[in-house]
């Protein structure tokens, strides 16, 4: 958000002053590889579903929601990166119109990649949940028809909330509300496997177990989410601080890893393609083909 990286660039003077956390500056080229790597990645997770028809079902459509998050968080710094060199170059007037709608735009999709994540991550327990306790009647509840609507309330809802957490960015209520979806949505998931656990355990005195590939989803989504949390909370804690307590010489020690807590999100679009490809058989012999063909 343009609002919290001015903020960060004009830290009140005594923070700096009483902290003896020097910023942590990142070459450029670290933000810009690592956002290249993560497009290609999630493209090619997106390529897999679209050229395998056995992969075309609400699950890997789920995941291929998750991927677009991930995706737009790389396409975030790849076009700053963009509109920085043609600043730079002269092309762009600085502070001017088209610069400021430029930041506008690109500020939406950061937003728009976290709120998708914590979207789609959110719909994938909701479905993982379903396919582990209704395993019987999964086909007849989770339809590809639903899979769609909900996929396309779920984008039209984050795109309407992007474009106003980035209009009134600069109120604090509306970073509150921003910052607040991170623990709401673990909150979510956290009922979600409290009770997944709580009949798991129930389902295990009755039968020898449950199905191993739905736990192997389970799985999954545990190791996503964890991943999740581990890249996108600094960066969540760096808004509150900021917002909070700038002047603090604690949190200005925190602040100064900004640009490592920006690299982490990065990595987030990173790792999740790799996480897939290890937990998900299918996808790994898509993955094997794609490379084969293009070999």
């Amino acid at each position: 958000m343009r609002h919290i990286l001015n903020l960060y660039e004009n830290i009140n003077s005594t923070a700096r002053n009483n902290s003896d956390c020097p910023a942590v500056i990142l070459p450029e080229e670290i933000f810009f590889t690592v956002s290249i790597v993560g497009v290609l990645e999630n493209l090619m997770v997106l390529l897999a579903v679209a050229k395998n028809k056995s992969l075309q079902s609400p699950m890997y459509f789920f995941i291929c929601s998750l991927a677009i998050s991930d995706m737009l968080g790389s396409l975030y710094k790849i076009l700053e990166n963009v509109l920085i060199m043609f600043r730079n170059m002269g092309y762009l007037e600085p502070r001017g119109s088209f610069e400021s709608t430029a930041d506008d735009v690109v500020d939406s999709l950061f937003i728009l990649s976290l709120l998708g994540s914590i979207c789609s991550l959110s719909v994938i327990a909701a479905d993982r949940y379903i396919t582990i306790f209704h395993a019987l009647q999964y086909h007849s509840i989770v339809t590809m028809h639903r899979a769609l609507v909900v996929l396309t309330v779920l984008w039209a809802g984050c795109t309407g909330s992007g474009i106003t957490i980035v209009t009134f960015s600069h109120h604090v209520p509306t970073v509150i509300a921003f910052t607040a979806l991170f623990p709401l949505m673990l909150a979510f998931i956290l009922c979600l496997y409290v009770h997944m656990f709580l009949l798991a355990r129930s389902h295990a005195r009755r039968t020898s177990s449950l199905p191993k590939a739905n736990m192997r989803g389970a799985i999954t989504l545990t190791v996503l989410l964890g991943v999740f949390i581990f890249c996108w909370a600094p960066f969540v804690l760096h808004v509150l601080l900021m917002t909070f307590c700038p002047a603090d010489p604690y949190c200005a020690c925190y602040m100064s890893l900004f640009q490592v807590n920006g690299v982490l999100i990065m990595c987030n679009a990173v790792i999740d393609p790799f996480i897939y490809a290890f937990r998900s058989p299918e996808l790994r012999v898509a993955f094997k083909k794609m490379v084969i063909c293009n070999w």
